[in-house]
C-alpha cells in the first residue's frame, strides 16, 4: 500500500495510542514513545510491524504516541492511520487484511 501522504488516528487520552504515518522513501522506519515501554515496547513495536506487515506498506514513517493501548486498539489506529494516507475509500480489504 503506497502512502500517499500524512495521515493521523488515534487521541492522547489514557488507555488511547495516537499513530501518524507520513510517506518516506527510506522504507518502514517506526518511533514509539510510551509510558509503559520498558514493559511492553517490544509488544507494541511487533503489532505496529504486524498490521503495516499485512497492508503491505514498504516505504513509511510511522510514529506511534502510546498512552497505554491495548493491541487491539493499536491495531486499529494504525490501520486508519494507513487507510487514511494512503486514500483508500473504496474497496476495503475486509476480512482479509482487516
Amino acid at each position: 500500500m503506497e502512502i500517499k501522504h500524512s495521515a493521523i488516528a488515534g487521541t492522547l487520552e489514557s488507555s488511547d495510542v495516537q499513530v501518524m504515518v507520513e510517506p518516506s522513501t527510506d522504507g518502514v522506519s517506526v518511533e514509539l514513545n510510551s509510558s509503559v515501554i520498558k514493559q511492553y515496547g517490544a509488544q507494541i513495536l511487533e503489532t505496529v510491524h504486524e498490521v503495516l506487515d499485512t497492508l503491505e506498506v514498504k516505504d513509511a514513517k510511522i510514529v506511534v504516541q502510546d498512552q497505554g493501548a491495548l493491541d487491539c486498539t493499536i491495531k486499529a489506529r494504525v490501520q486508519t492511520a494507513v487507510l487514511r494516507a494512503s486514500d483508500t475509500v473504496d474497496n476495503l480489504p475486509w476480512g482479509s487484511k482487516l
